[in-house]
């Protein structure tokens, strides 16, 4: 066939006869297997590997990677299973086809679940083989360019996840002519009206252009020639994609962005990269903050080169990026250069590889950490960011983070136990609040404490995948040990009423219990009693295996001492304190909410038993407990310092405060404080009731 002879032709230039042999025979095997199907274009099916295979010869890529991407849909779409693929073409070229393939053969209940689940297998097998993310990429770059062929919906869908994960991923490999092909096709496939108005729109500024493109181009060219140094300049063009992200994000008129002209020079070595900037600085001015030097600092993807902004002729902007023709080839291909150029061991190839290793092993570490796919693949696309902030460690290295990062993602770049046990942090060594976001070159400290615990509230300000995989993970133990203890004081709380301690009922009967709810050790049951889904009281009984409908003797009421954490949370229509009497509610999957006994909310299953378990309050209770009060008093200047006087004057602390006017003469306060009981709350009211004015105050009640 005169398609695999061209290619055969192609890569006999870089690779040996006998692998383009077995590339040639893995062509042929996935002719057959594909006998018959055709693609909606109509072509005969074996057009599309054939086309994945050329993206690969493109990049230079082994003879492996070429015999997965003629066979990579074979196990999806012919049924042909992997054992049989592993004894034609060896493990290696089995496992890489496995890694692309989808599973087919399972059911789920939304297209995002599945392109998770999807995501997730790929990962695991990118973790054992980086190659099949090069191969799964080149299968979808040329599915991107067949788009037109599919329906309207389904070409949007494949481009919307093209634009939030391959992209991406390209990006973060490195592969930039692949990551600008990808959104370039995905733009036209999602908004084909604004794609078309935009390049029609370019074509036109285009020519307006050209002569003043020559003019700086030729004048950086003589400035070179005059110094003696040897460099191509070629002119910049920003891809659709980038324009239209642009105009929307940054909220600019087409004009403002093409009013930038952008320049790339190639030169031989690192040395001549930083005389070339001394050079075209003395050219044209430079624009004071945008000079960036990723050459000493690459970026995360492995990116080197030299960026700065001039003012160049009648005041027109000018973006110059100064590289080497190995960074140059680097950020064009990324990780693929590492095959493309693994002959040479050039310090960026091999760093780019390193790269994105370490990138794949931290995907790897969110995906066994992540509570299911769908949390997974969040967390990866939070981590897919373009930009990066560059900080530094009280030893003086370096740490790349997303941009925006906080000291919590810093911590957990530096380690999992940092982050977990980190309870402040200090910026350019002075205290800073943790949800600071970090710029680049400060030097970063991070103080951490043995007994201390994530706080749920770092999910809402840090942006690494890392960091937000191992917060909601370490909560989600936190929440388990905390309802597996309150589960366990429930339970022997009714076992003492039937009076049968816990330690007596005999391991048979606990295994019998376990089996008849399909759980597998006694904390899932205690878990799920602290939780509050299953009764403590029905779980007591099955375990004493009583058939009366007795009911145990009433013990007295369970203890609460404030510090049960995630399990336990107090009522906000009735905020219970210290000192009041009260009852819980088990919530199924919350736990125990605390009531007030007086609380309308629960009056009607107060005295069900299945529902609601009597409380008192712990001798050693600890804590700040919010309470509102309700303040009418005349009105008068500087009726909020009264209040706040009176509060701190008392050891209070004010938490929220609202007021409205019930006539012109009295005012209303809505007050929330902070107390540690009844006692501290009503010397709190004492001091309030001594404001001039005060004519009533009440606790606000359910």
């Amino acid at each position: 066939m005169p398609a695999i002879d061209v290619l055969a032709e192609r890569l006999s230039s870089y690779l040996a006869a006998d692998q383009v042999n077995q590339i040639r025979r893995a062509y042929f095997y996935a002719e057959q297997a594909h006998d018959g199907q055709r693609r909606r274009s109509g072509e005969a099916y074996v057009t599309h590997p054939l086309a994945v295979a050329n993206i690969l010869a493109d990049m230079h890529m082994d003879h492996q990677s070429l015999m997965a991407a003629m066979l990579h849909d074979v196990i999806e779409d012919t049924g042909i299973p992997k054992d049989a693929l592993a004894n034609q073409f060896g493990e290696t070229v089995a496992e890489l086809v496995d890694g692309v393939s989808k599973l087919t053969q399972m059911k789920f209940e939304t297209k995002a679940e599945a392109q998770a689940e999807n995501f997730q297998k790929m990962a695991m097998a990118m973790a054992r083989d980086i190659r099949v993310i090069l191969v799964k990429l080149a299968d979808r770059l040329h599915n991107m360019r067949t788009l037109d062929a599919m329906p309207h919906e389904k070409s949007r869908r494949i481009a919307k996840e093209t634009l939030e994960i391959y992209a991406p991923i390209a990006n973060r490999l490195g592969m930039h002519n692949m990551r600008v092909e990808f959104e370039d096709l995905g733009f036209k496939a999602m908004y084909p009206m604004r794609s078309e108005r935009i390049r029609a729109a370019v074509r036109r500024a285009r020519g307006n252009r050209n002569e003043i493109v020559e003019k700086i181009e030729q004048s950086l060219l003589n400035c070179l020639r005059n110094e003696g140094m040897e460099g191509d300049v070629k002119g910049r063009e920003k891809h659709l994609y980038s324009i239209y992200k642009k105009m929307r994000g940054k909220r600019k008129a087409f004009n403002e962005i093409m009013d930038v002209y952008a320049f790339r020079i190639v030169v031989d070595k690192v040395d001549t990269c930083y005389r070339v900037l001394g050079v075209v600085h003395s050219l044209y001015k430079p624009l004071p903050g945008r000079f960036k030097d990723y050459i000493a600092i690459p970026k995360a993807n492995g990116y080197q080169s030299l960026h700065t902004t001039l003012f160049g002729m009648h005041g027109v902007p000018i973006e110059i990026q100064i590289r080497t023709r190995e960074m140059e080839e680097m950020a064009n291909n990324g990780i693929a250069a590492h095959w493309l150029y693994k002959s040479s061991e050039g310090e960026p190839v091999q760093n780019s590889h390193a790269r994105a290793r370490q990138w794949v092993k931290g995907v790897l570490e969110m995906q066994q950490r992540a509570g299911n796919s769908l949390e997974f693949i969040e967390s990866v696309k939070i981590d897919l960011f373009p930009d990066e902030v560059y900080v530094f460690t009280p030893k003086g290295g370096i740490m790349e983070l997303p941009k925006g990062s906080t000291a919590v993602d810093f911590a957990y770049a530096v380690h999992t136990d940092v982050g977990n046990t980190c309870i402040a942090c200090r910026v350019n060594r002075r205290l800073a609040p943790l949800s600071q976001a970090l710029e680049s070159g400060s030097t970063v400290e991070i103080v951490t404490a043995p007994g201390a615990r994530p706080n749920p509230a770092w999910l809402n300000f840090v942006v690494s995948g890392k960091a937000r995989t191992h917060i909601r993970h370490a909560l989600k133990q936190q929440r388990r040990s905390e309802s597996i203890n309150l589960g366990e004081r429930l339970l022997h709380k009714v076992l003492a009423g039937f009076e049968t301690p816990l330690e007596s009922i005999p391991d048979e009967r606990i295994q019998q219990v376990l089996d008849e709810y399909h759980m597998e050790v006694f904390e899932d049951l205690l878990e799920d009693i602290g939780l509050g889904n299953r009764m403590a009281y029905v779980i007591a009984r099955r375990l004493v295996a009583s058939e009366e409908e007795e009911t145990p003797a009433v013990e007295g009421p369970l203890a609460i001492r404030g510090t049960e954490g995630l399990v336990l949370n107090y009522a906000k229509c009735c905020t219970p304190i210290p000192g009041d009497p009260i009852v819980g509610h088990l919530s199924a999957g919350k736990g125990m909410v605390v009531h007030l006994e007086s609380c309308r909310n629960i009056s009607e299953i107060r005295n069900n038993p299945d529902k609601c378990i009597q409380l008192s309050w712990s001798k050693d209770v600890a804590g700040e407990f919010n309470v509102e009060l309700r303040i009418e008093l005349e009105h008068q200047r500087g009726l909020i310092a009264l209040l706040a006087g009176s509060v701190n004057a008392a050891d209070g602390n004010i938490e929220k405060i609202g007021m409205d006017e019930r006539d012109g003469r009295i005012s209303v306060v809505q007050l929330v404080v902070s107390v540690h009981d009844r006692v501290h709350l009503a010397r709190v009211i004492r001091k309030l009731r001594t404001i001039k004015g005060v004519t009533r105050i009440t606790r606000v009640k359910a």
